[in-house]
């Protein structure tokens, strides 16, 4: 493990974690836990939360700053490694924190509330939301002895700061290098947390990481728009499959599944109702390409709302949160393809009738499905479909060869195929 100072430490320790991306309600609940962990811990002196985030959802958000804000333990907020930034809700949070620090070439800032809120505003709304977001911001950055005119800011103009502007400006207390140089100018330091007033004892501490638990990084990795996408898809093709194929069960159990961790994902996200219609839509016209000659102008206008309604679906200026057009084509092209070519030649094969006629079958050889006697009912398999049967006399095994020498309706009457037609018939 990481020593500070060089004095070794066996059990005194600076609890690390790393928020890597946008914060959602798993980003919240890893941050929120360790946290608690960190106040529970008498071995924790502080802990730091390693910071790289274009911002998030603002509910998440405010559940990171309570927690920061009833912590009796130090909280501290590293916006790192270099070419890092804390953006949008990632500002608030290092406003929030007990000591606010950034490495070189890091930046801090736009923290609109439109990316934030999740949803459309009209002015009116956008304004309430705006003035909410900068008192918010102004508190928090007065509680800690920061540059509160500039923390609002980063709300009512989304303004920017790199490390030495933020430093100078007195938004953030410090730039370190690293994490060893972060804990190394932290030692001594007096804040004030829930507790009342703590001198940090950093020198020598030994550095403990805690990474997201094996649920929190499956949960996180479907907090990805594109990867909501996808599953939402692969969600509409299984239930497809198992509407054309009553009994297959297992393509509906994966689309059921696929669906449900689709709209987990989305909940999260801000849906513009608009292009979720148009993508229903596309499904739509896709399935009525199997079942109405349209020549292709079902798919094409299928491909036409699945790429519209998706480049809509999710309504934010953040280009983190938008689906990838990278996605968004490929899909739109191969649900295209796939039930224009694959599935409505096959349906439209099966619903074809028998291209020989009456007289075509006669004659026509084919293979008994079941046992076949005399007077009885039973199938055979003749011009690749199969077919109700009567044997003229006799009995015939399954998979004996038979020979069609009468049709009715759509009953075949048969005779064994080693038998020798009677003379006339």
């Amino acid at each position: 493990m990481l020593l500070a100072g060089g004095a070794l430490s066996a059990s005194r320790v600076a609890m690390v974690i790393t928020i890597n991306g946008a914060i959602n309600p798993v980003v919240a609940e890893y941050a929120a836990g360790a946290i608690q962990s960190a106040n529970a811990s008498p071995d924790v002196e502080l802990l730091v939360i390693e910071m790289d985030t274009p911002g998030g959802l603002d509910t998440s958000m405010r559940q990171i700053i309570k927690e920061i804000q009833g912590s009796s333990k130090p909280v501290v907020t590293y916006v790192s490694p270099s070419g890092s930034r804390a953006a949008s809700a990632g500002a608030f949070i290092a406003i929030a924190s007990h000591v606010a620090a950034m490495a070189p070439g890091a930046n801090i800032g736009s923290a609109s509330p439109v990316s934030m809120a999740g949803e459309g505003m009209d002015r009116t709304m956008k304004k309430k939301v705006t003035n909410d977001a900068a008192a918010y911001i102004r508190s928090l950055a007065e509680a800690h002895g920061r540059n509160a005119d500039w923390a609002e800011k980063f709300v009512t103009q989304s303004a920017n700061l790199t490390e030495t502007e933020a430093v100078k400006e007195k938004v953030v207390d410090l730039v370190a290098d690293n994490l060893g140089a972060l804990l190394s100018a932290l030692d001594g330091r007096v804040v004030k947390t829930a507790g009342g007033a703590q001198t940090i004892k950093s020198k020598g501490l030994r550095v403990k990481r805690v990474e997201m638990n094996f649920r929190q990084k499956i949960f996180n990795a479907l907090a990805d728009p594109n990867i909501a996408y996808i599953l939402m898809m692969l969600g509409f093709y299984g239930l497809f499959f198992e509407l054309s194929n009553p009994g297959a069960i297992f393509p509906g159990v994966i689309g059921a599944i696929c669906l449900i961790l689709a709209f987990y994902s989305l909940q999260t996200l801000p849906i513009n109702y608009a292009g979720a219609l148009l993508i229903l839509l596309a499904i739509i016209l896709f399935l009525l390409e199997i079942k109405v000659p349209s020549y292709g102008a079902l798919t094409i206008g299928g491909i036409v709302a699945l790429v519209i309604g998706s480049m809509m679906l999710v309504d934010t200026p953040e280009e983190y949160l938008r689906l990838s057009l990278s996605v968004i084509l490929p899909t739109a092209v191969l649900t295209g393809a796939f039930f224009f070519f694959l599935v409505g030649s096959a349906l439209r094969i099966h619903r074809r009738a028998s291209p020989a006629g009456r007289e075509g079958l006669i004659g026509a050889e084919g293979v008994a499905e079941t046992d076949l006697a005399a007077g009885t009912a039973g199938r055979v398999f003749v011009t690749g479909e199969l077919w109700d049967a009567r044997l003229t006399a006799g009995q015939v095994p399954p998979g004996a060869r038979v020979v069609v020498t009468d049709v009715r309706g759509l009953t075949l009457t048969v005779r064994p195929a080693d038998e020798t037609p009677a003379k006339g018939a």
